[in-house]
């Protein structure tokens, strides 16, 4: 009999959209080498909608470039096939002699928010007791730490939707902050369709994008101040609300403190001030503030286009204060919220990989919380290492004294995904050991001294969180290839060669219900979510303690602060934020694609998607290249101190002229993050991925651009 269809979610974005994968042509089992047709499947996120990446996805499956064994490399410095027990082997022996002769600090685990919720926690325990090392952080830190300091501020939860999707149907105004959701992930728009027949839909991004055009023929209004100037952009709207008396009084002084600083900190904001740092027009900006005022089902949005900035999480508390003067979080019908953007973004920073947290987002320099997770672990509270330091400092402390010696690689490509990525392939090239797990050789596994192919979203079981807290099953749909393996597993495995006391599970239901315990009682609370009613369809959003039905609207009574109220936070443009322009230069501007996702080390393995984006681009407006003498087409080098990448110019009027913009999904010469920098956020420690200087100039010819022909 062929396997039956299965219920399964697309293994790319926070959207989680539901799919349905049937194995054609099958025996009894179905491997990864059987052809599986995708459809979609309805679910509230998706309604049965999937973008390309979705229709595509089970091309990953059976991709030829797929890896099937491990690989180690040998004296003749090329990666050569081996057994499991070779390659574990060899892992275990120099973790061993690195931990001997530099401390437990000097081993460096690095995770990924594609990770379901129980490799994520496996990942957290193996490297706090198997490893005893402090030295762990994942790729989320480049994605949503910056919203979520500012909720955490704010709200003291950081839950990226504090409602379900569907709440938005009913908006009839929803301001997007640098957002793409038209190309990030498109099954979303579909629920801007009410605020896009009111005229309510408000999008703000530098560039004319996809989803930016949705406001067309009266559907809404495109904002596009200069690069890097959101926060100078929100002060201003918050003076105007303040100044024109739009705020919700009766909700500021029953649910909010610090309203008193707030309303000074921006006196100095007025409309003119702000149009002239911008480029926004004030009357645009007096229109946009009385209609978020207006009372209309108002929802408030922001991405990682305001986020991923030296000052970030200053951006996001100031979209977040516009929304409580505003009232709208918690109340029916309007609300607040940041787009998570890889698949478990949410779920992957909840339990225990990021550098300062346990499972449950649980403070790992809490007393409590630390000896609630030993007891769980069974182990003594001192047994587990105290808080480590976040992703840009540790890969810059790799081969240091002092520093990161031998790296764990999960669910990450770090050497296209990471900012100043000339300074992260040093940092690589200095290590003692590099063991990265992946399904492809991706860029960084390409530099790995061993290889370890692990299966796919369609091979294992386990648990995602999406965008709205909502916790899902994934499933296990085909057999994956006999010579990989479930991480679980390889933790396991390496955890016993390293004589590790504690308990790693390899069956993913018994690693959950270890989380569920360790999550109880702490903000991202897990313990009534099981398997079983996962597996009935019932909704399950966090945090959910024993015996609840859960909770799919956060703050309708209070906030998650010991005296329930959201704090206003002032916060300030700093002008040393980033450094200008000169006379020659253009501010870079980095983002996604429609067809690719992350680093590219999935899709560009997928033959439609990289046909339709084959190669990196540089958008440039008509007008700046006819100054700089560039035509369509033409090969570019574009360089900072950091670093030159190299690629074609693509005119286009949907860019301003003092900005060029890049797509990060590519790697090696053409990688964008050559030329971003890697200095951060002071709060949320995210690097500045959006607006860095460059210099764009024409080179002779594409072979000297390092492009394709």
């Amino acid at each position: 009999m062929p396997r039956p269809a299965a219920p399964s979610h697309c293994p790319y974005c926070a959207l989680q959209c539901a799919m349905t994968l049937t194995p054609t042509d099958a025996a009894d089992d179905a491997t990864a080498a059987t052809p599986v047709t995708v459809t979609g499947r309805d679910f509230p996120t998706n309604r049965g909608g999937l973008c390309k990446k979705g229709w595509t996805s089970a091309e990953l499956l059976r991709a030829p470039s797929r890896l099937g064994v491990p690989l180690l490399r040998g004296a003749d410095g090329a990666l050569h096939e081996a057994t499991w027990e070779e390659a574990l082997d060899f892992v275990a022996a120099r973790l061993r002699g690195i931990r001997s002769a530099h401390g437990a600090d000097a081993v460096g685990v690095f995770g990924g928010g594609g990770l379901t919720n129980e490799k994520a926690y496996l990942l957290g325990k193996f490297a706090r007791l198997a490893l005893g090392t402090s030295r762990i952080d994942y790729n989320g830190r480049y994605c949503m730490s910056s919203a979520a300091a500012a909720g955490n501020r704010a709200f003291g939860v950081d839950r990226g939707l504090p409602f379900p999707l569907e709440d938005l149907d009913g908006a009839r105004t929803v301001l997007l902050l640098g957002t793409n959701v038209a190309e990030t992930m498109p099954p979303f728009i579909g629920h801007l369709a009410g605020a896009q027949a009111a005229g309510g839909l408000v999008v703000v991004d530098p560039r004319r994008t996809a989803t930016a055009r949705l406001t067309d023929d009266g559907k809404g209004l495109h904002v596009q101040p200069a690069p890097g100037t959101d926060l100078a952009l929100l002060l201003g709207l918050i003076h105007i609300v303040i100044a024109e008396r739009l705020i919700d009084a009766d909700y500021v002084a029953a649910r909010t403190t610090g309203f008193e600083s707030l309303r000074r900190s921006v006196a100095s904001w007025w409309p003119a001030r702000v149009q002239s740092v911008t480029g926004v027009a004030a009357l645009t900006m007096k229109r946009l503030a009385r209609r978020l005022a207006s009372g209309d089902g108002t929802y408030i949005l922001t991405g990682r286009g305001v986020e991923q900035h030296v000052d970030g999480t200053d951006t996001a508390t100031a979209a977040i204060n516009l929304a409580l003067l505003l009232g709208l979080p918690g109340r029916a019908g309007s609300g607040y919220g940041t787009l998570t953007g890889q698949g478990n973004g949410q779920g992957g920073r909840e339990h225990g990989q990021k550098c300062d947290q346990l499972p449950g987002y649980r403070k790992i320099t809490d007393p409590d919380a630390r000896a609630h997770v030993a007891r769980v672990w069974g182990v003594a509270p001192e047994d587990i290492p105290g808080p480590g330091v976040p992703a840009v400092e540790l890969l810059q402390s790799l081969g240091r004294p002092g520093g990161v010696r031998a790296l764990l690689v999960h669910g990450s490509n770090l050497v296209v995904s990471s900012p100043n990525v000339e300074r992260v392939r040093q940092g690589i090239a200095r290590l003692d050991l590099l063991v990265v797990c992946d399904f492809f050789l991706s860029e960084t596994a390409a530099l790995a001294d061993v290889v370890l192919p692990v299966t796919q979203w369609a091979e294992e079981e386990g648990t995602m969180t999406n965008l709205e807290g909502r916790v899902i099953r994934r499933r296990r749909a085909i057999t994956p290839p006999a010579g990989v393996r479930d991480e679980l597993w390889i933790l396991s495995e390496l955890a016993r060669r390293l004589e590790c006391d504690a308990a790693f599970d390899t069956d993913p239901e018994r690693v959950f219900d270890e989380l569920r315990a360790a999550s109880e009682g702490g903000i991202a609370d897990y313990s009534g979510i099981d398997y079983a009613m996962l597996d009935r369809g019932e909704a399950a959003y966090w945090p959910m303690p024993r015996g609840t039905v859960g909770t799919p609207r956060l703050f309708a009574d209070r906030f998650a602060h010991p005296d329930g109220l959201a704090r206003l936070v002032a916060v300030s443009v700093r002008e040393s934020a980033r450094p200008r322009p000169a006379d020659g230069e253009l501010t870079l501007v980095t983002g996604r694609l429609l067809e690719h996702y992350q680093s590219g080390a999935q899709t560009r393995r997928v033959p439609e998607l990289l046909g339709a984006q084959p190669e990196a681009f540089a958008s440039l407006h008509p007008a700046t290249a006819l100054r700089l003498g560039i035509d369509d087409g033409d090969p570019l080098e574009l360089t900072n101190p950091r670093g030159t990448m190299r690629c074609r110019a693509r005119l286009t009027t949907d860019i301003r002229p003092d900005d060029v913009f890049l797509p990060f999904h590519y790697g090696d010469a053409q990688a964008a993050n050559l030329l971003t920098s890697d200095a951060v956020d002071p709060i949320s420690s995210m690097p500045e991925f959006k607006t860095n200087v460059v210099r764009v100039t024409r080179v002779a010819s594409r072979t000297e651009a390092g492009v394709p022909a």
